[in-house]
Parts: structure tokens; C-alpha cells; sequence
């Protein structure tokens, strides 16, 4: 017995440890296996440790949990700079007895705990998630390596963000929870699901449907995947405290999606549907008083697609709703509505809408209404909106905090009829609306605005467009010492007929104090006295005698400074005086970021500009700067520093026509100081064109002519014509990387040069232009000018042994060039390189590269004794010591690295004992002749090969511009991840040796 008993003691003790060792034993093996699918099956980036993968047969047995902590997947082009998949921990479950005894293993289970998922599809429908290699499936193909058996999923805080360009929709969850259980093998299953989140952001179109709400949901699902159709029972869900139900089916069998859902509301509590209304969920919705019944009830039947729309019918009733805040002593009460939305055909333009009870009681004071819509098509209404709002009331029945109100605001608004553009027909209206003795007094300022008095009306008796009046009588308000005061009539929808005025002024910074605007400081001083009298008609003919307009608007100590615009813009005075043809800007003195600009001129169209949907604002302008500091204008950082602020392109409005002499003392442009610039700007249609410009800099002049146009924002381009006087050849090459590329010898060089040239291309992100778009010509002329400690120098004097200094004086050189495709071809052109006669001709490319032929006729006795030696054996006298040896010289490599050659092959002695010996006079120019048939054509392959590499460039470029235009949409992705609080953390650092793999497929 006791025998018995040590062996099984002993057999359970080797189970125990079998188990804490099984997982070591095994994990290179999984380990592997992992390397090997992602190599096998992803095209991304995929990022994790392989310290972070652990095995356990504990978690859930009999079933071994492979663990990866810290996993990221990274797409490739065209989503390299977005992280698809950032998960805490990834879980996988494999079935014990497939791992020890089968060939491969079957997958159990799929846990993702804690992370994010960031889904992203562009216009063109390329989905970020399309990481997998596409695969040929034959009769013949070999079977999968994983077999799939999962029975579990299970999802914990993961954060969403789908974003889909294609169909211009916009998805954020945060905190995402659920999990299921179901034979996901099988084609026909039933899967329990439990969910909850918060929905973050969910916008179609451009419209928001849900912002900020929570939501969970339980139900069993079905689902046939052969026929992809997905059978919700019972289901149970909540957005917020509103609890409803839904049943039925969503079916994608082919292209159109088919839906027979029903839904209903399931707690008919008027507090239930409170909750969705984001001022009143807040933390004090728990001890809201409330009451009322709720009734919620609808369905969705039908096919979905690029033509038909489901069915629907949605319907919400409130009786006798009330609720009320717990500090406060009145409620809002009388809660009534009755709401139908529906459409019984599959053209949502049949869609109506019928709201023929509502009312409520703002404390003592109702409000009542109907609203009845025939459809999307003819837009009939019949619509009323009936009110009386005691203001000082409102603060007691909603928590206003540090806001006081008073006054009355009366609303009286009746509409019926349809809108029919064609036939010049609009609804009957006649609308009134007064507020009356108004007060708002804010705890940030110690004064109110006072006497706040609106008094409008909109009447269209007949229903004719011609019979429209807006009649805003009475507009005004005081603040302290200060009031302002306007109306404004407006009669026929189609001619637009005007009359109004506005007079007196407006301290910005109490406005501002009393009603504050998030990431926006402004303050100032407007002063108006404006008349304004007219039609939009005669404005669209140019008709401005048929206007009247007069008056005066000043500007004084104001400033701005907002998210938009942290350079912030300072007008320390402007006056503008207003006339039918224009705005004369009398006098403006302002300080735009960190420059002072004044400018005086005439603003003309501005009645189109201002009214028409495509009218053109025109002007003339002359600008004057003491210093102006573009590159802050050209960052997104407000900072002034130009070495570390990155520049980017600048878009132009195009309906701005605008004529500008320009005149700055000194302008700061990228590592530039311009000194003494000025000239003439014409901004027309997007694009800024440059005529007679000049400028002082590097030690001499800048005259241009030119464009700059960035209507294409992915390949902005510009076209100049320079005339340069005086330039130092040092400071160009520090400062133009045109000379950096093409020209390198002049970081070697000393002296001035002056050329005329003209060149083209496009821009890159930083607003420098991009080498491999150059094209242009122009002659580059130096008068003097020193060659010093200079590789090429070194490399001929090495190599020919002719002089043994490594400086070069020129004079008087005169070069011809022509760029295409990037790379600088440079013509033929005589220089004398030390004693000697030369001409030199070739190429540089836009990569640095380099390809010149230099040809030179060199006495035979400058050789020294290798000439002295072969003479001597050569009789008669044909040659001597004066005889002329031709040298062709290639160079190429790069400037700083250059590999300089005889043409040919030839070494120095063999060059001089064929020249001498063949003692023909034609010999000299045969030998250089062939050294230049034999570069030209070598050049010509260079060329292409230039050219194919530019082009490569080229479209990389558009490419990553093309990704800016897009940041807009990609900030408001950025805002997203903000609310979902730490999207996308960076990696945590560690001490221990980095063992993280990057797969790069």
C-alpha cells in the first residue's frame, strides 16, 4: 500500500511539473511557427518582443494560451506612417493534444486585451487592413498549416477608429468590451454576444449622428455564413439610460445588403430618452427628477444599395414629460410629443416626416408647435412654432452657472406651402421674433450688456419669391459706455433687394470676457457707421450706381490669437471708408506675427465677394514692411526660429484678385535675408505671378520675373526668369541647395558671378524646389574668381604630374547650361586651367553626380623628362619639346569624391609615345575628337538613366504632398484618438536588452 501510494505521489508530482515546464519546453516551437505565418501571410510591419510571448496550460486547460504583450502591426506604402493594430495583449488558445501529438496545431480561442485598432480606407477604396498575400488556391494545393477550431472570442478595452474615405464615414469606440461563444467552423451557428463601449464619434456625410454616448448590448446571434446572413433574437441593447430591443435579420448575400429589423423601446420611462440629450447626461442625471411615459417603436425592411434605400417606419411619443434639476426651483413640464418618420418605398426622397403635437412648458412659460413634411422631393410643409420665453426663468430651471439673464423672448412662426425653385414658388411664412429688454451679465466681467433689443419678422404671404420680406427692424445692445445698433431688410428672394446700417462701436475684449471662445484671445476697438442700400442683381450686372453705400469703419489696438493662428495678427489702427464702387483703405498698420506691414488701397466686388457663392474680391494694394519674417507664415509652428520650424506649401485663395507693389527693408526667407525687396504681385485665380521684383542679398542683386503656382497642392510649380548681378559664389552655395546640387565647385570657389537665367519646376513640401523637376537655361559668367583645395584639383594634378599646387585662377569664363529632368547640362566652353588652353563640357545630375569631359592641348616638354626620353628617340624634326599633346581628362563620381581618368585608358606614357611617334599633324584633333564622340555617347545613357530615377522622385514626392492635402481629414482622425485617451501609446521604455523584432514584409 505504501508502495502504491509513493508512485502515484510520484506521478502526480510529474504532472505538476509537466505542466510549469511544458510551456518553456514548447514556446521556440510556437515562437516559430508565428515568424513563420507572418513572413507567409503579412504584407506589414509586424512589431513585437520576444521576450513578451509567454505559454500557460493553466488559463485554459485543457487548451496551451500562447500570450504577446506589446504587438503592433504597421502598414506598408500607402499606410507606413499609420499603426493598424496597437494591442496590449494578444491570447491565442491552441488544443494541448494537437500541439504534442499532430503535425499542426488548431486554433481555440482569440483574446485582444487592452489596445487599439485604427481601420483606414482611402478614396480609391485601399484598405489599410489588406495586409494579407494573395493567395492561389489549386485542386492541388497544400493543405493549411492551422487547422481552425475556435469556440471562444473575447475582446477587453480596446479602442476603435474606422475610417472609411470611400463612403465618407467616421467611426470612434472607446473601451470596447465583449465576447462570444460559438462552433465557428460550422457554416450555420448560434454565437451569444455581449458588448458594451462608448461611442465616441460616429459622422455620414459630414453629419454627426452620435457624439459622446455609451452603449451595450446583449443578444444571440445567427449566423448562416454561406448565405452571410446574421439573425439577431431578443436583442437587448442601451445607448446611454435608453434601453431598447431589437429582432430580425441584416442579409449580404451579394452586393445589396438586405434588412428586416424591428426595434422598440423597452423601458417607456421619459427619463430613458433624456439621457441622450448631452447637456442633461451629465454626472448629476442619477438625481434628476422626472416623469412621463415614453413610447419608442420602428422598422427597417428592404434592400440596400447604389439605388434603392429599406423601407422604414420610426416612431416616438412622450406624454406628459417633466423633469427637473434637484437645486433648482422650477421644472420643465408638460412634455408632449408625438413623431412619425417614414417612407414605404425604396426611394428615400418618398421620406415624410409628421409631428403634429408638440408642446412643453418652460416653467411658466409653453412653447407649442407642429411640423408636418411631405417628402424630399416637393417639400410641402405645414409648420407652427409658438412661444413666450421669460429669460430670467431659464437660469432657474437650467444650471447657468455664473450667468445672469433677463428679458422676454416672444417667437410666433407660421409656414405652409412648397419649395420649388424652378417655378419660383417657396412656402406661405409669416414669422415674428422679438427679444425684448435683454440682460446678460457674466461673473468674468463686472458689467452687463443691457438694453439687448431684437425686433425681425418674415413674411411671404402669397408664396411667390418675389413676395419675400426679412424685416430685422431693430438690432442693439449697451456695454458700459458703448452701444451698437443696426437693421437690416431684405425683400424679393430673387433680386435680393437690401437696406440696412449699422452704427457705433465694440470693445472685442468684454465681448470676448463675457462670452469666451476656446483657443481664441482677441481685444480691440471696431467703430461703424455704415449705410448700405442695393440688390444683388445689380451687383451680379456691375451696376454700382445702382448701389448705395456709405460710411466709415475704424480698427484700433486689436489683436488675435487662436489654434488656427498662433503667429497671432496685431492692427494697431485701420480706417476704411465705404462707397458703391469700393472700400478705400485709407489708412492700415499692422503687425502680422513678428512683422510690421502697413498697406494702403482699394478693395473693389466686395458686394459679390461677399454675397454671390462665386464672387471674386479685388484690389490694389501697396504693401510696406521694415522686416518681414515669411518662414513663420510658411510653419505650422508659430515659433520664428527658420533652421528648426518646418516649412510647408502654401495654398492661394482663388477668388482674390489682387494687384500689390511690395516694399520691405528686409524679408526673411528660409536661411535668406533679402535685403531692399520690392516689386509688383499680382495674386489672380490661385496663382502669384511676380514682375519687375528685386532684391539685395549674398552681396549683390536679385532682379526676377515669375509664378508660383500651388493650385495643384500635390505638385505645387513655379517658372522664373532670374537676372543676377554680383552674387558671392560661397554664399550661394550655402544658401541655394539648386548650387549645392548642380554646381558643388562653388564651395571652393571665391569671387562674385552674375547670370541670366531661366528655370522651372516643381516644389516640395518645404518649399524648396524640387531637383529632380528642374528645367531650364541661362549663362553663368565670372569674371575672377579662385579655385582652392579642391579634390577634382588634386585628382588632375595627381594624375598628370603637370603642377603640384592645388589652386586654380580663372578670368573671364563665360558658361553655357540647360537644365531638363534634373540634371545640368553643361555646353562646351573654353577656360584656361593653369598655362594651358582647355574646353571643358558634361553634366551634373540632381543627386550630386558628376560627368565632364575636360580636353587640353599641353606642350610636350611640360611632361617633363617622360616627354625628354621619347623625343630623343624620334629623328627629323616634326616634333619637339613645343610639340602639342592632346589630354582628354573624364571625371565623374562625385564632387567631393570625384574619379578623374585619362580618356581612353591610356596611361601618360603610352598617350605621349602614340602622339609623338605617329608624327602626323591630324593626329591631335583625330585623338580628341574620338575622346568626345566616345563622352557624348556615354553622356546620353547617363542622361536616361537621370531621367528614369527623376521621374521615380518625382512621384514619391506627389505622393507624400498628396498625403497633406489630406490633413484635414487625417487631424480630425488625430482628434479622435485624443478622445479615446491614448491612442496608439508610445512604446514604454525599458532597461533590459531590446530583443523586439520587427517583421518588414
Amino acid at each position: 500500500m505504501k508502495k502504491t501510494i509513493l508512485i502515484l505521489s510520484g506521478i502526480f508530482l510529474f504532472l505538476i511539473a509537466s505542466a510549469f515546464t511544458l510551456p518553456f519546453i514548447f514556446k521556440d516551437k510556437i515562437a516559430a511557427h508565428i515568424d513563420q505565418k507572418i513572413a507567409q501571410s503579412v504584407n506589414a510591419k509586424v512589431i513585437y518582443d520576444i521576450d513578451n510571448i509567454s505559454l500557460s496550460i493553466f488559463k485554459r486547460f485543457p487548451n496551451i494560451s500562447a500570450n504577446i504583450k506589446d504587438l503592433g502591426v504597421v502598414g506598408n506604402a500607402p499606410f507606413e506612417s499609420d499603426t493598424l493594430v496597437s494591442l496590449d495583449e494578444l491570447q491565442i488558445d491552441f488544443n494541448l493534444m494537437s500541439v504534442l501529438f499532430e503535425e499542426f496545431p488548431t486554433l481555440t480561442g482569440v483574446h485582444l486585451n487592452g489596445g487599439n485598432l485604427y481601420i483606414k480606407v482611402l478614396e480609391d477604396g485601399t484598405a489599410n487592413y489588406d495586409i494579407t498575400y494573395p493567395s492561389e488556391e489549386t485542386a492541388n494545393s497544400a493543405e493549411s498549416s492551422m487547422k481552425i477550431g475556435v469556440d471562444q472570442l473575447e475582446i477587453n478595452d480596446l479602442n476603435l477608429v474606422y475610417d472609411d474615405r470611400e463612403l465618407d464615414y467616421f467611426m470612434a469606440l472607446s473601451g470596447i468590451n465583449g465576447s462570444g461563444n460559438g462552433e465557428f467552423t460550422a457554416d450555420v451557428y448560434e454565437l451569444p454576444v455581449e458588448m458594451e463601449a462608448m461611442i465616441a464619434d460616429i459622422t455620414y456625410e459630414g453629419t454627426n449622428y452620435l457624439s459622446n454616448k455609451s452603449f451595450s448590448g446583449e443578444t444571440l446571434l445567427n449566423i448562416d455564413m454561406k448565405n452571410m446572413k446574421f439573425t439577431v433574437s431578443d436583442g437587448d441593447f442601451k445607448l446611454n439610460d435608453f434601453h431598447f430591443g431589437m429582432t430580425g435579420f441584416l442579409a449580404m448575400p451579394s452586393d445589396d445588403i438586405e434588412f428586416d429589423l424591428n426595434f422598440g423601446g423597452k423601458d417607456n420611462e421619459f427619463k430613458s430618452l433624456l439621457s441622450l440629450v448631452p447637456e442633461i447626461y451629465s454626472e448629476s442625471f442619477s438625481s434628476l427628477q422626472t416623469s412621463g411615459s415614453m413610447d419608442f417603436n420602428g422598422f427597417v425592411k428592404g434592400i440596400y444599395n447604389d439605388t434603392k434605400f429599406p423601407a422604414f417606419d420610426v416612431s416616438l411619443k412622450v406624454a406628459d414629460g417633466m423633469f427637473q434639476y434637484p437645486d433648482l426651483p422650477r421644472p420643465v413640464k408638460n412634455v408632449n410629443l408625438d413623431m412619425q418618420v417614414k417612407n414605404e418605398t425604396d426611394n428615400l426622397d418618398n421620406t415624410s416626416i409628421s409631428i403634429p403635437t408638440f408642446n412643453l412648458d418652460f416653467g411658466s412659460n409653453p412653447i407649442s408647435g407642429k411640423f408636418f413634411l411631405s417628402d424630399l422631393v416637393s417639400y410641402t410643409i405645414d409648420a407652427a412654432l409658438n412661444g413666450k420665453l421669460n429669460l430670467e426663468e431659464l437660469t432657474s430651471i437650467f444650471p447657468i452657472e455664473d450667468m445672469n439673464l433677463k428679458g422676454t423672448l416672444d417667437v410666433n412662426a407660421l409656414a405652409k406651402g412648397r419649395y420649388d425653385s424652378v417655378a419660383g414658388i417657396i412656402p406661405a411664412i409669416d414669422a415674428k421674433l422679438q427679444l425684448a429688454n435683454g440682460y446678460v451679465k457674466s461673473a468674468d466681467y463686472p458689467a452687463p450688456i443691457e438694453n439687448l433689443n431684437v425686433n425681425a419678422s418674415i413674411q411671404n404671404i402669397s408664396g411667390k419669391m418675389n413676395d419675400f420680406l426679412v424685416d430685422l427692424s431693430q438690432f442693439g445692445f449697451e456695454l458700459e459706455d458703448e452701444s451698437i445698433k443696426g437693421k437690416l431688410k431684405i425683400q424679393d428672394f430673387d433680386q435680393l433687394f437690401w437696406d440696412g446700417e449699422i452704427i457705433g462701436g465694440l470693445d472685442l475684449k468684454k465681448i470676448l470676457t463675457i462670452f469666451p471662445m476656446e483657443g481664441m484671445e482677441m481685444e480691440g476697438r471696431i467703430n461703424a457707421d455704415l449705410f448700405t442700400k442695393g440688390s444683388y442683381a445689380a451687383v451680379e450686372a456691375e451696376k454700382y450706381n445702382q448701389l448705395q453705400t456709405s460710411g466709415t469703419m475704424d480698427i484700433s489696438n486689436f489683436k488675435f490669437v487662436s489654434q488656427d493662428i498662433p503667429q497671432g495678427v496685431e492692427i494697431f489702427s485701420a480706417k476704411a471708408t465705404f462707397n458703391p464702387n469700393n472700400i478705400s483703405l485709407n489708412e492700415f498698420d499692422s503687425k502680422l506675427g513678428e512683422s510690421h506691414v502697413k498697406a494702403t488701397g482699394t478693395l473693389s466686388n466686395y458686394m459679390n465677394y461677399l454675397l454671390g457663392e462665386d464672387g471674386t474680391l479685388k484690389g490694389q494694394l501697396a504693401l510696406n514692411s521694415p522686416r518681414f519674417n515669411v518662414n513663420e507664415w510658411m510653419s505650422e509652428d508659430a515659433s520664428s526660429d527658420t533652421v528648426s520650424s518646418e516649412m510647408t506649401v502654401i495654398e492661394l485663395p482663388k477668388n482674390i484678385d489682387f494687384t500689390m507693389t511690395v516694399a520691405a527693408n528686409e524679408v526673411l526667407y528660409d536661411n535668406l535675408t533679402l535685403k531692399e525687396m520690392k516689386g509688383n504681385m499680382t495674386l489672380r485665380d490661385g496663382v502669384l505671378n511676380f514682375s519687375d521684383a528685386s532684391m539685395q542679398t549674398m552681396g549683390g542683386t536679385i532682379a526676377l520675373n515669375g509664378t508660383y503656382d500651388p493650385r495643384d497642392l500635390t505638385a505645387p510649380k513655379f517658372n522664373f526668369d532670374l537676372n543676377i548681378a554680383e552674387l558671392s559664389i560661397a554664399e550661394a552655395f550655402k544658401s541655394f541647395n539648386t548650387v549645392k546640387a548642380f554646381a558643388p565647385i562653388a564651395q571652393n570657389l571665391t569671387g562674385k558671378f552674375n547670370s541670366n537665367l531661366s528655370f522651372s519646376g516643381n516644389l516640395g513640401q518645404d518649399m524648396m524646389p524640387l531637383l529632380s523637376s528642374l528645367d531650364g537655361r541661362g549663362l553663368l559668367k565670372v569674371a575672377e574668381t579662385a579655385l582652392k583645395d579642391s579634390k577634382i584639383l588634386e585628382g588632375i594634378t595627381s594624375l598628370t604630374k603637370l603642377k603640384d599646387v592645388n589652386t586654380l585662377q580663372l578670368k573671364n569664363i563665360s558658361i553655357p547650361i540647360s537644365i531638363e529632368n534634373g540634371v545640368m547640362d553643361v555646353k562646351p566652353f573654353d577656360v584656361k586651367l593653369w598655362d594651358y588652353q582647355a574646353n571643358v563640357q558634361g553634366s551634373a545630375g540632381f543627386d550630386g553626380s558628376i560627368n565632364y569631359l575636360v580636353n587640353m592641348l599641353i606642350p610636350a616638354n611640360k611632361f617633363g623628362s617622360q616627354a625628354t626620353s621619347i623625343l630623343a628617340t624620334i629623328s627629323g624634326n616634326q616634333v619637339d619639346e613645343n610639340t602639342m599633346i592632346p589630354l582628354a581628362l573624364n571625371l565623374s563620381g562625385t564632387y567631393n569624391s570625384p574619379k578623374i581618368a585619362l580618356a581612353g585608358g591610356n596611361s601618360i606614357e603610352t598617350l605621349l609615345a602614340n602622339t609623338l611617334k605617329a608624327r602626323v599633324s591630324g593626329e591631335t584633333q583625330a585623338l580628341q575628337t574620338k575622346a568626345t564622340e566616345q563622352f557624348n555617347a556615354a553622356q546620353d545613357s547617363i542622361k536616361k538613366e537621370m531621367k528614369l530615377k527623376a521621374e521615380v522622385i518625382q512621384d514619391s514626392v506627389k505622393k507624400e504632398l498628396e498625403k497633406q492635402v489630406d490633413v484635414t481629414k487625417d487631424k480630425a482622425v488625430d482628434e479622435a484618438k485624443k478622445l479615446l485617451k491614448g491612442f496608439l501609446p508610445k512604446p514604454k521604455p525599458t532597461t533590459k536588452p531590446d530583443t523586439t523584432t520587427v517583421k518588414n514584409n
